[in-house]
């Protein structure tokens, strides 16, 4: 019986190390394969673009790079888990529209009622999933190129502010109307 305990406790410990993995939602935006021109013919290798998000308003994005697929992918979400952004939601959608740039790419943000959904398409929708928005209405402008439109995106929820935030900024009290 002492057995039994001793092995229920391992399981136990490697069950709440998969959920803290497992908290965390990464999704392969872009997936791309190089070739490089030798001497002796081509070299290939890849380049994935992947986003890392806790559903709970943290994102990040990443870019690895190298000879073979799942050393790409690993490569990406260890730079996207790095460079995490923090992003005030409100009722799970945005708080305010909002226009990100980069490069000849723009995305445009605006936030919807509930039971809207996810109105965007390839990375923008990957990046809202991963953050945890559940309502949304997107549009790519000016490019489709994933690299720039994601950048973009980021660029756009990296501009928001919270009430919060703005308040202490201003020196204001965040006063709630009555209902």
């Amino acid at each position: 019986m002492a057995v039994s305990n001793s092995n229920k406790r391992k399981d136990d410990g490697m069950e709440q190390q998969q959920q803290t993995e497992l908290s965390s939602i990464e999704k392969i935006v872009y997936l791309n394969r190089v070739a490089k021109v030798v001497k002796g013919g081509r070299r290939f290798s890849f380049s994935a673009l992947v986003v890392v998000g806790d559903g709970n308003g943290s994102v990040g994005y990443g870019l690895g790079k190298a000879n073979e697929v799942p050393e790409a992918i690993r490569k990406a979400t260890e730079q996207a888990r790095k460079a995490m952004l923090r992003i005030p939601l409100l009722d799970g959608t945005l708080p305010y529209e909002t226009i990100g740039q980069f490069g000849a790419g723009r995305v445009m943000l605006k936030p919807a009622s509930k039971g809207t959904g996810i109105i965007a398409g390839g990375p923008v929708r990957a990046i809202m999933e991963a953050c945890g928005v559940h309502d949304i209405l997107t549009k790519a402008i000016g490019t489709n190129n994933p690299h720039n439109v994601l950048r973009a995106t980021m660029a756009g929820l990296a501009s928001l502010r919270s009430a919060d935030t703005v308040g202490a900024m201003r020196g204001k009290a965040l006063v709630t109307p009555r209902k």
